[in-house]
């Protein structure tokens, strides 16, 4: 399960949220990322980019939606944008909003952090990849 493994990434490894949604989205679905440092993509995320705005679980969620689905260039990538529209209303729904100011004080759990955060988005992720994969056949 994908949320247990963003999780472990989160409480054991301490990486914040959207490097915790991305390193697992890679071991899970072997995205062809470097393991060492393709957290590195999405650090500025984490706490809403320091700021509260965009939540770094979605920011990973669609990072690595983008390396599984993006033939070439996004924008050229048949289907992408409705994906992406899809994938972000169900993140939404999941986590009662996409900034992190909205989404922290709903979820956060002291000694947990934020791990609920990253588990839903998983979830959600995960579905979304398995659609993606079955669609490719």
């Amino acid at each position: 399960m994908l949320a247990d493994i963003a999780e472990r990434y989160f409480l054991e490894g301490d990486y914040n949220c959207a490097e915790s949604v991305l390193l697992a989205a890679n071991e899970a679905y072997g995205l062809g990322l470097d393991k060492e440092n393709c957290h590195l993509l999405v650090s500025a995320f984490g706490g809403g980019m320091g700021c509260g705005l965009l939540c770094g679980a979605i920011a990973g969620a669609m990072a690595a939606l983008g390396q599984e689905a993006v033939t070439g260039r996004a924008h050229v990538t048949e289907g992408f944008k409705e994906l992406c529209a899809d994938t972000a209303a169900k993140l939404e729904e999941a986590l009662g909003g996409v900034n992190c100011s909205v989404i922290k004080p709903a979820l956060f759990v002291e000694g947990r952090r934020c791990a609920e955060t990253v588990r839903r988005a998983a979830d959600v992720l995960e579905k979304q990849m398995e659609q993606l994969r079955a669609a490719k056949g």
